[in-house]
């Protein structure tokens, strides 16, 4: 049953298919090859080019103090309004929740204190401290860097007229 010629046809097959796996590693190797250029022989490569996802590197310079009472005393409710319009989604402002929860009297009124709505942990972490004009401010220009799982999908308003302007408005809300 094994005969030399049985045996030689194995041994063939063998180094065969052995033959055809380094001949397909070899050209898979020279269509995707996945080393830096120049071999990654200490060559130093540059990265081509950079996505600015608009996340600034933090600034070694402190910030520079906000005058609030002034911002607020030259803020225009009405425009506030409008700006109000980017909120209606979520909030509304007869005293019920919606997906957000209401905001009438919400300028100085304590954060996370509406009863029944479910705030986030970080969100229900600030109870207790008012909503100030600066708190404000600095929630609604980007609610994730106030509470970091806030539920709040919202991004933010870049713009801090509008943001002061909305907080002028939402202060004559009662």
């Amino acid at each position: 049953m094994f005969d030399t010629m049985t045996m030689t046809k194995a041994t063939g097959a063998v180094c065969g298919a052995l033959l055809v796996l380094m001949l397909g590693g070899w050209a898979a190797s020279a269509l995707y090859d996945t080393t830096p250029h120049g071999g990654g022989h200490g060559e130093e490569v540059a990265q081509a080019y950079t996505i600015d996802t608009g996340a600034a590197a933090a600034s070694d310079e402190p910030e520079e103090a906000v005058d609030y009472v002034a911002l607020m005393a030259a803020a225009d409710p009405a425009k506030g309004e409008k700006v109000f319009n980017k909120c209606k989604a979520c909030h509304k402002l007869d005293g019920v929740d919606g997906t957000g929860p209401h905001l009438n009297g919400v300028v100085e009124r304590p954060i996370a204190s509406v009863g029944g709505f479910g705030y986030s942990t970080t969100m229900a972490e600030h109870a207790g401290t008012p909503w100030t004009v600066e708190n404000l401010d600095h929630f609604l220009r980007a609610p994730k860097s106030f509470a970091a799982n806030t539920k709040m999908s919202f991004a933010g308003l870049p713009k801090q007229d509008e943001r002061i302007n909305l907080i002028a408005y939402l202060a004559t809300i009662q």
